[in-house]
């Protein structure tokens, strides 16, 4: 069996007391508390990369970028990139040239299949790093150990919910991080914080936090 070289993974998610982190129509809802917006972003200056899906891209058009001038200037101070490296999950290049992830506050990666129109990689690789990992869809395993081998160690994945399966089911998640927030926003179609196959996965609750008017589950894998 061979070995697998990788960085810590560690999932960070908010989601609503019925597990949905958005609702049916997939746009972004605001479920974060300040609180946990605070924690999050020093979760991000933290880690080496921040990682996502092409539907989080799409439905969200996040920057991926640690907000804090304070926390930034610390990375500085320890010979660190201003901002982690940027990786987003993207098998068929969908990502648009507009998206912030794009931008130049941060290095991007853009990970793609063999299934990528070649066209499309040529335009996005005008704006960020674009390499291919597997045939029809990512292969994770090994974009884990690309990432690994260019020094990325720690690993912080932001969403959405197909890829945290994902990586979840291939046992490539270490730890978890799970916000609740106060609220409830139903929908038999609403993305939940694990959406993909279906697979029963065991794990372990380390501890539960209190944080503003939720509460925060870490959990190992």
């Amino acid at each position: 069996m061979r070995f697998l070289q990788k960085p810590f993974v560690f999932v960070n998610v908010a989601a609503s007391l019925d597990g949905k982190i958005s609702d049916e129509s997939r746009r972004q809802l605001r479920i974060s508390c300040d609180e946990d917006l605070r924690i999050v972003d020093e979760l991000r200056a933290e880690s080496d990369a921040i990682m996502v899906g092409i539907g989080t891209v799409l439905a969200d058009d996040p920057r991926l970028t640690v907000k804090s001038r304070d926390l930034r200037k610390r990375r500085l101070e320890e010979k660190k990139d201003e901002n982690p490296l940027r990786v987003v999950v993207d098998s068929r290049c969908r990502v648009p040239l507009s998206s912030k992830v794009l931008n130049d506050e941060a290095k991007t990666l853009v990970a793609v299949s063999k299934a990528a129109d070649e066209e499309r990689i040529r335009r996005v690789s005008q704006r960020a790093e674009v390499a291919v990992f597997g045939e029809e869809k990512v292969d994770l395993s090994r974009l884990l150990e690309h990432l690994f081998s260019r020094g990325v160690r720690r690993v912080m994945v932001e969403g959405g919910g197909t890829l945290i399966s994902s990586l979840v089911s291939g046992g490539l998640v270490d730890e978890m991080r799970i916000y609740f927030a106060p609220m409830v926003i139903g929908g038999s179609k609403s993305p939940t914080i694990c959406d993909g196959s279906s697979r029963i996965m065991g794990c372990r609750i380390e501890r539960v936090e209190r944080v503003g008017e939720g509460f925060a589950v870490f959990v190992k894998f």
